[in-house]
């Protein structure tokens, strides 16, 4: 049997939906309300963050649908800014996702998966060792690589069986979300004056705002990885603006839903001091069974993110390799199942091993944080450049509020650079050093194309 040359299109506009609601919603929603009320002070500011940064991901979400109707092809960012800046740009993005942006996001997915299962009783043995000699290797450890490992194998044999599991348990992500939202608002012990609380401790003024204004971003980051996968949604200039402009939408309704269900049960001065808000106010309400509900929530949206971020990531390697400035076997499609198999299995393997390594991955995701936003906000500035340069082109979807939206989002995308540089400037500089260590790496496989051709 001949090996397929394409990805197969088998996304339909409800998996593109649910790759972005799914993929947004992990575990910040559950946990940055303390972040942002200990920065902001103010209940009314914390709301204010999560309306301004609802905004600011949605005229995102509206450059990249412009984008990716446009160019629907496998890869999203990596086509965009190759396409606007040159080979090597875009070789320095899809290096820099490769080799640790999404490897460590997926083993930050899974650690955080198994310590959310952690708190459950049944599953306290997780942070006892499975072997302690050569080197110590923990039961929790072997959980997520295992998680890791069933979601990958999910994505190996079939987009379209990722894409019905991304799907299924998104929607049961939002019931439960939304049922901790009703419970919380039915609580009869709240109050409405919570939302005119304030914490006394807070950063306050626009320092703090900002701060709790970053924090929300953060939540907000995921919607981006539907474009990655645009060369396996049927209808890609249709359904990818719809479901960009739905999904964060949605994923905003529903944030601002949850934190006023935290708000209305505890005083903003019990939200600063509390790790997980979530799951604080639902044991006020229901006890044990409620912080239970906030667990399984956490947990689920968890292992869904994980699922999308794995289903994106590989079609980034896969990309820059059918380019030929890279392994050519990242390439292959499998035979039957058309995917991306050995990017898969590479990309499984790398973040497998980061998280056998324990605690030390973590200094390898800080390294791409600030690599992540600078990507994102030079992908975001090529709709001028194409916008500029082929003013003629077919383009299925127009971002509304051109150029104002595209700005007002590459400019948010550079405050969250300043920000996330200024407070973690050491690994911000050594990711710098990673992006330029591919810059040799690209001249090297651009060489070896030139000689092949």
């Amino acid at each position: 049997m001949a090996r397929p040359t394409e990805l197969a299109r088998d996304l339909r506009l409800s998996h593109a939906s649910a790759i972005v609601v799914g993929t947004i919603i992990g575990s910040g929603i559950f946990l940055v309300p303390a972040e942002m009320m200990q920065a902001a002070g103010s209940a009314k500011l914390v709301y204010l963050a999560w309306l301004v940064g609802g905004l600011l991901s949605f005229f995102g979400a509206l450059t990249y649908a412009e984008l990716g109707a446009m160019k629907p092809q496998a890869g999203g960012e990596y086509v965009y800014i190759r396409d606007g800046y040159g080979p090597l740009a875009g070789f320095l993005y899809a290096w820099t996702w490769f080799l640790i942006a999404k490897p460590a996001s997926i083993a930050t997915l899974a650690t955080g998966f198994v310590r959310v299962l952690g708190n459950f009783p049944a599953f306290t043995f997780f942070g006892h060792n499975f072997v302690s000699t050569p080197f110590s290797i923990a039961y929790g450890q072997l959980v997520a690589v295992a998680a890791a490992t069933f979601i990958s194998v999910l994505n190996y044999i079939g987009i379209k069986r990722a894409g019905d599991f991304q799907l299924v348990f998104t929607f049961v992500k939002v019931a439960i979300i939304l049922s901790i939202v009703i419970i919380g608002l039915s609580y009869s012990g709240g109050s409405w004056q919570n939302f005119a609380g304030s914490f006394t401790g807070a950063k306050g003024g626009m320092t703090g705002f900002v701060a709790a204004l970053v924090a929300a971003l953060w939540a907000y980051d995921g919607w981006n990885d539907l474009n990655m996968v645009s060369g396996e949604i049927r209808n890609p200039e249709r359904d990818i603006p719809r479901a960009l402009i739905f999904g964060v939408a949605l994923v905003g309704i529903l944030y601002m839903l949850l934190n006023a269900a935290v708000q209305y049960v505890l005083p903003a001065g019990g939200i600063a001091a509390s790790p997980r808000p979530a799951s604080d106010a639902m044991a006020v309400v229901l006890g044990s069974v409620g912080a239970g509900l906030v667990s399984a929530g956490m947990a689920l949206s968890m292992l869904v993110a994980m699922n999308g971020t794995i289903m994106s990531g590989a079609r980034v390697p896969y990309a820059v390799a059918r380019d030929r400035y890279f392994f050519s076997s990242l390439a292959e499609v499998h035979p039957r199942f058309r995917t991306p198999s050995v990017a898969i299995v590479v990309q499984a393997v790398l973040a497998i091993i980061l998280l056998l390594l324990g605690g030390s991955f973590r200094q390898f995701f800080s390294l791409a944080i600030f690599a992540e936003w600078l990507f994102y906000m030079v992908a975001g500035s090529t709709v001028f450049v194409f916008r500029w340069r082929d003013p003629q082109a077919v383009r299925p979807y127009r971002v509304w509020g051109y150029p104002v939206v595209p700005i007002l989002f590459v400019l948010a995308a550079a405050v969250v650079l300043y920000f996330t540089f200024r407070d973690n400037y050491p690994n911000s500089g050594i990711g710098c050093l990673v992006i330029l260590a591919g810059i040799p790496v690209f001249y090297g496989f651009s060489r070896k194309r030139r000689a092949d051709a």
